[in-house]
């Protein structure tokens, strides 16, 4: 028997599940305002794995990713524990925005402080009661508004246990990512603790490609480190792009938008990936690539102005051939009854 986990000052027992609605802030309504976290607590020690969605508001995939999560019967194995928070950012959840009530962005203030903004004040509860208490984590994260995301894992490579649990997790691009300053990634290196970050689709969109593909992901990065156990019958190997880079190409004029390119498809420096003409039919410019890669996120709004971002493209040796991968909904990660 593995001993309990105290979180918000509630206690968690071997085999337990709670649902804990930690207090994060009082409204000026005098509305107590809670944040969601749900606790598997297994009855064997092993790994401490949070697993968290929506920081940024209107990123919605994480949410559903980590519902269809705790609803798998496959975690009723579970060695350790697993700590999900469907919604970090619940005032942007609520309002579909992107930031806190303070008009910051949670993902720039970590570790945060318990006396300082609220943005800064949620960071550190996070922090305190939830990060420093785990081994493992994974961040689920979208693409902003009308623009779509590639299924892709963003990690420090450099870091060999981390490297591995990028690959384990199956996407079809690996992007080397430096640690941003105030980031849970980077508070969570200073610990110690190994994070992946996982990004796919679009804000305020459910995609379901992305959903399963994250489902998958984290059953998979559960399997390597030992919460849960191995696959039954033949797994598939799957062996993601590694991307040192990531580079925007820009729009050249302002103008309407005709996309050439679609998400997991080569991109060849020089090569045209799309058309920006004006309204009249007058004037057209070609797009061209900045840089040889794959397209790891795109444009989705056709309407844009003179050095909006159109495609983002990741950097790599050998791109391959992923746009039969992603038409097929397959990246090679294992399928299981029942599992999505």
């Amino acid at each position: 028997m593995q001993k309990p986990i105290v979180i918000a000052g509630k206690e968690i027992k071997a085999g337990q599940k709670e649902t804990i609605d930690i207090s994060i802030a009082r409204l000026y309504t005098h509305t107590d305002m809670t944040m969601p976290v749900h606790v598997i607590h297994g009855k064997k020690p092993g790994p401490v794995l949070f697993v968290s969605a929506a920081m940024h508001g209107d990123e919605i995939n994480g949410v559903e990713i980590i519902r269809r999560l705790l609803k798998l019967k496959l975690l009723k194995n579970i060695r350790g524990t697993l700590i999900a928070i469907p919604v970090l950012n619940v005032f942007g959840f609520i309002s579909h925005n992107r930031y806190l009530p303070d008009g910051r962005d949670l993902n720039r203030f970590f570790p945060g402080n318990r006396k300082g903004s609220l943005t800064s004040r949620l960071a550190n509860l996070l922090i305190e009661e939830i990060v420093s208490k785990c081994t493992h984590g994974i961040d689920l994260h979208a693409g902003s508004r009308h623009r779509n995301n590639l299924p892709q894992i963003r990690a420090d490579l450099s870091v060999k246990e981390t490297e591995d649990l990028a690959a384990a997790f199956g996407t079809p691009v690996v992007i080397d990512a430096r640690l941003r300053d105030g980031s849970l990634r980077e508070a969570a290196s200073e610990l110690g603790i190994p994070l992946l970050l996982y990004e796919g689709g679009e804000a305020l969109r459910f995609n379901d490609l992305v959903i399963k593909t994250g489902i998958r992901g984290i059953v998979s990065v559960m399997r390597r480190i030992g919460s849960l156990p191995p696959a039954k019958g033949k797994v598939k190997v799957f062996r993601p792009i590694i991307a040192r880079s990531t580079k925007w190409t820009r729009a050249s004029m302002s103008g309407i938008v005709q996309s050439a390119a679609p998400l997991g498809s080569k991109a060849k420096k020089g090569e045209p990936i799309g058309i920006i003409g004006d309204p009249f039919g007058e004037s057209e410019e070609k797009v061209f690539a900045e840089t040889d890669g794959v397209i790891v996120g795109r444009l989705n709004l056709p309407l844009v102005h003179r050095g909006d971002a159109l495609f983002n493209i990741a950097s790599v040796d050998e791109p391959g051939d992923m746009e039969g991968a992603i038409e097929g909904g397959d990246f090679g990660i294992e399928i299981e009854e029942g599992l999505v």
